[in-house]
């Protein structure tokens, strides 16, 4: 029977044996065969050649004193090429490629500098020796161009044969000693990476799972895997479980879960790598003399009891199962996609350069994570290998458990501590979503639990240095979301200098875009036919328009006492009003006046009691627009249309003189007529929008979002249900005011939200606000589509594009606007913000919510035209 060699498929192959045995004759004939790479060979007399432009110098036929200098200069030239050599071998390792080497290697020290190679670049190494006939090298010897010599043939063939025996002790992967018939006998192959998967129809990977069966199996349900006659889990589109280990251990049923992977792994189903427990169980399995702590003791009683319910051969025949699927567990797994790695899959952590390979020293790091010694209570102090992850490749990993996938570098921890009370979460590729599913119950029950931690810390400021080289924020609704350093930079800046407390900045509203379109009309630049348009292409043919107030965006927080903001804003207080750029709406006097009197107002009406809550959040336009922007209105708009309006009357004072003098100025005349009555458009807009208050007294809120409540966010709420609401609000102070909207879904409602628009614009109101009927909506392939979409009317422009806007000239330029990335920021705010709020509605740390604010004003920083 022939014998079968298959080489690996990177590391290094050493080939050994004395000159003329068939070394390269062999490498060629498997180059011809597809097995090998020419680039894969590195030859000792190439590198002869490379370094000093010959592979061998001829001795005997020189005088003794040539041979001498000769033999120097070879063995240095030898010394030169071997030292190359290994550089390049290295280079290739680190790289993951194959390195075939054809040299003589008779020695054992020949042979361990590339052993210590290996081990270091944590790489297979394979030996492959040619014994051939002594005889055999003679005769290929004299057929030579360059004849070795008889003399040293023979010494090479007596250091072989001496040396030849410890090869198998040397600590090669594999090594094999071919003679000259095995040698064409046997059958050549090439190894694949067994850690290289392919992504296939997608992708499930679980996090922790610690003996929490049932948890498992509602997220097994929850993600469309149905169980068949067998009781194997399949997806209908033929997904596929990836868990990255620990799905034993600590809680009720490791047995359960252990027999699942034995069956899924078999079936190739699922895959599991290596972890920590598992790793100890096995060893445990094995016989080993290991201590089960920490809930590994919990195996053993499960065991025990399993071997009294079903005997003693089935519960060996069950440990040796699980010891081999344990013990059979690739450190870390790399899905392809076309043959490119883009997700890998690890416990506790990976460096780059170990990514796809396999090694003693990778096992413990993958099993571990990069620890540093202990803390006082025996845990390990871990190091956060993910900061320096560049590979490109989406990690996802386990076993430092976090009360919310944490995205750090394209690296995702999906540990949210089942066991401990939390929850059991799955990661979606390539759709890139987070399935989870709650605890049923504190199984652990450990007082330190990173759960009880995290309770007691949920106050602590956040690292700011976790963000100040750029991060990202993982959103249910956008994915994603990656904020460049420079802008985050100066978002942090804002956040430390200006803004409220960091504990009560939970939510920023989103930038809000125009239509993707201009109109097509020529007087307009923007109408809402346009933004109508927008949305029945995305499939949305019901929309709530809203009628926009010209004030300034404000975000209310309001408690139903102080004692209950101590639990969600750490400190005693009513409530707290700010801006969408953070910063406090009023000053603290004002402030305090207004919030007292909603809180009045809102017992009054019982609104806590009926909604059964400790907090209402509102999104809100708070007028009139000089309580914010008084100083923008006095120092540009009044001045600009003060100086213009005399500039221009001025002007046309002129020319009507030039006329009568019998100059023939009409043209001009009419055209500053027209600039003259745009300047007083343009004064009239923005003073519409202005009044006097005294104190509380003349100020009024518009909410037109009920955000939240305790326990409770209202993202999957209507527009007309928020509209709704904020008419109940409205009857319970005299502060809130109602914000009039109508319904669009036919042609005939779609002329009358029109035909309003026109009206209100014309008397110098600013627009309206089209949205989908959803407060989250998404098109037919499932993308997010934009939240909502304003409309400004002709006249309230003038103040935004000047006041001769609608000159012809100025209109064809201005309608090429590009609006593409203020579209893309308004999608990404808006993901942000519900993000944020979700996260302050489950009393997540700050550092969670803050990461989302901090998010958005980052990509308000960012350079956007600030007219759109």
């Amino acid at each position: 029977m022939s014998k079968e060699i298959r080489f690996p498929h990177a590391g290094i192959v050493l080939l050994v044996g004395p000159s003329n045995s068939g070394k390269t004759t062999l490498l060629n004939r498997l180059i011809d065969q597809g097995i090998l790479l020419r680039s894969e060979i590195v030859s000792s007399d190439q590198f002869r050649v490379l370094v000093a432009d010959t592979e061998f110098i001829e001795l005997n036929k020189r005088p003794k004193n040539e041979q001498e200098v000769l033999l120097a200069e070879y063995q240095l030239i030898s010394q030169k090429a071997f030292e190359a050599m290994a550089n390049l071998i290295e280079t290739r390792c680190g790289l993951g490629k194959l390195s075939v080497v054809d040299a003589t290697h008779l020695w054992p020290d020949d042979r361990k500098k590339y052993l210590d190679l290996a081990s270091r670049k944590h790489v297979p190494i394979l030996a492959l020796a040619l014994d051939m006939d002594e005889k055999l090298l003679y005769a290929r010897d004299e057929q030579r161009e360059q004849p070795r010599g008889r003399s040293r043939i023979k010494q090479q063939v007596r250091a072989f044969k001496s040396n030849l025996r410890s090869l198998k002790t040397e600590g090669f992967s594999s090594s094999y000693i071919l003679n000259e018939v095995e040698v064409e006998d046997t059958l050549f192959g090439r190894a694949t990476n067994p850690l290289l998967k392919e992504v296939g129809a997608g992708l499930d990977f679980i996090g922790d799972i610690h003996g929490c069966y049932s948890e498992f199996l509602a997220l097994l349900e929850k993600l469309g895997y149905q169980s068949d006659e067998e009781g194997l889990y399949t997806h209908p589109e033929g997904r596929k479980l990836v868990s990255v280990g620990d799905v034993l251990s600590r809680g009720p049923n490791s047995i359960d879960c252990l027999k699942f992977f034995i069956n899924h792994v078999e079936k190739d189903l699922a895959y599991m790598v290596d972890s920590n427990h598992g790793w100890k169980i096995a060893r445990w399995l094995d016989r080993r003399k290991v201590e089960l702590a920490h809930g590994d003791e919990l195996i053993a009683a499960e065991f025990a009891n399993y071997e009294r319910e079903q005997g003693q051969e089935a519960a060996e025949e069950l440990k040796g199962k699980v010891r081999s699927l344990l013990l059979s567990a690739s450190s870390n797994l790399v899905f392809t996609s076309n043959g490119v790695g883009v997700v890998v899959a690890t416990h506790a952590g990976i460096r780059d350069h170990y990514i796809g390979k396999e090694s003693k020293r990778i096992r413990d790091f993958c099993r571990y994570g990069d620890t540093e010694g202990f803390e006082e209570s025996g845990k390990p102090v871990r190091k956060d290998w993910f900061v320096n992850h560049r590979s490109g490749e989406t990690i996802v990993w386990g076993h430092d458990p976090r009360p919310q996938p944490m995205i750090i570098n394209n690296t995702i921890n999906i540990d949210q501590g089942v066991v401990f009370g939390g929850r059991l979460t799955a990661y979606r590729y390539p759709e890139k979503q987070f399935v989870a599913v709650e605890a049923q119950k504190d199984y652990a029950e450990d007082p330190e639990s990173f759960l009880q931690k995290w309770k007691k810390d949920r106050f602590n400021p956040p690292n700011i240095q976790s963000f100040l080289k750029g991060y990202s924020v993982m959103t249910e609704d956008y994915g994603e979301i990656k904020l460049h350093a420079d802008y985050v930079k100066s978002a942090i800046e804002d956040i430390s200098h200006y803004t409220v407390p960091l504990e009560e900045l939970l939510y920023i509203p989103p930038t809000m875009s125009p239509a993707p379109e201009p109109s097509s009309l020529d007087n307009y630049f923007e109408h809402p036919r346009e933004a109508f348009k927008y949305y029945r292409n995305q499939g949305i043919t019901t929309m709530v328009v809203e009628k926009k107030h010209m004030g300034s965006r404000g975000i209310l927080l309001l408690f139903k006492d102080e004692e209950t903001a101590l639990g969600y804003v750490g400190s005693p207080k009513l409530g707290t009003i700010y801006t969408r750029t953070g910063r406090g709406f009023f000053d603290e006097e004002l402030s305090e006046k207004l919030i007292k009197q909603l809180n009045t107002d809102l017992h009054q009406g019982q609104y806590f009691k009926k909604n059964n809550t400790d907090f209402v959040l509102l999104d809100a336009e708070i007028l009139p627009w000089n309580l914010k922007a008084k100083e923008l209105i006095s120092s540009q708009y009044a001045h600009v249309s003060e100086v213009s309006l005399l500039d221009r009357q001025k002007l046309l004072e002129k020319l009507e003189l030039a006329k009568v003098n019998g100059w023939e100025v009409d043209s001009w005349i009419e055209e500053y007529k027209g600039k003259l009555e745009n300047a007083q458009v343009f004064r009239e807009v923005f003073q519409k929008y202005c009044w006097d208050t005294q104190g509380v007294e003349g100020i009024k809120i518009a909410p037109f979002h009920v955000l939240a409540h305790q326990g409770r966010s209202y993202f999957d709420q209507s527009h007309l249900w928020h509209m709704e609401q904020n008419r109940e609000l409205a009857k319970l102070s005299d502060l809130l005011i109602e914000t009039e909207f109508k319904i669009v879904t036919n042609e005939r409602t779609e002329k009358e939200a029109i035909l309003w628009w026109e009206e209100m614009t014309e008397n110098g109101h600013e627009g309206f606000v089209v949205k989908p009927e959803m407060f989250i909506a998404r098109n037919e392939k499932g993308w997010l589509v934009q939240p909502a979409i304003k409309v400004r009317g002709r006249k309230y422009l003038h103040i935004i594009y000047g006041m001769d806007y609608l000159q012809p000239e100025n209109l064809v330029r201005l309608k090429q606007r590009n609006v593409k990335r203020k579209q893309r920021h308004a999608l990404m705010e808006f993901a942000l913000g519900v993000e944020g709020v979700k996260r302050f509605v489950s009393q997540e740390p700050i550092s969670r919510i803050h990461e989302c604010v901090l998010a958005t004003l980052a990509l308000e920083a960012e350079q956007v035209d600030p007219r759109l």
